[in-house]
């Protein structure tokens, strides 16, 4: 092969390295027979929500999870392969890719790394049904209050016993 080939390779290899260390999570999906218009709303609601989807060729992908520690899921990149990278929230890219699915069934999560840990399909689905932060910050909130609202309810009916 030549020398300038295999120089942009290894170039491709090294930017794959740089962006896998940098994501808090990566999500690779498969996409097979979806088309042009379907993969660019795809891309569209990610970045969206603070994501990047990218195609690679499957031996820099492989190479790339290879020298980033994750060689476990270099077997994942096989076939039509995307990968989907977000730098700031940890939930979006399975989300986004969970919700396309359920309209796009030809789309679908094969593997993923979450904060520096390989994650299964079991674990990713299970990140993207997660509910919001938000939602988890009232869920928290709620349930440390209801100790303290029966509390009160109970000192109140010592309180006044008559009513």
């Amino acid at each position: 092969m030549n020398n300038a080939i295999l120089e942009r390779k290894k170039s491709q290899v090294d930017l794959l390295v740089g962006r896998i260390q940098e994501a808090k999570t990566i999500v690779a999906f498969d996409y097979p027979g979806l088309s042009v218009k379907d993969f660019t709303e795809l891309r569209i609601e990610l970045r969206k929500n603070g994501c990047d989807a990218t195609v690679y060729k499957n031996n820099i992908a492989r190479r790339a999870v290879a020298l980033t520690g994750h060689a476990e899921i270099a077997e994942f990149f096989v076939g039509a392969k995307a990968i989907v990278f977000s730098n700031d929230d940890v939930v979006a890219p399975a989300r986004v890719i969970y919700e396309f699915a359920k309209t796009h069934k030809n789309v679908s999560m094969s593997t993923g790394i979450i904060e520096g840990k390989t994650a299964s399909v079991e674990e990713l689905y299970a990140l993207a049904t997660l509910p919001s932060y938000e939602t988890l910050l009232t869920q928290l909130a709620a349930g440390m209050l209801m100790p303290v609202r029966e509390l009160a309810i109970g000192l109140n009916m010592i309180a006044n016993p008559e009513e």
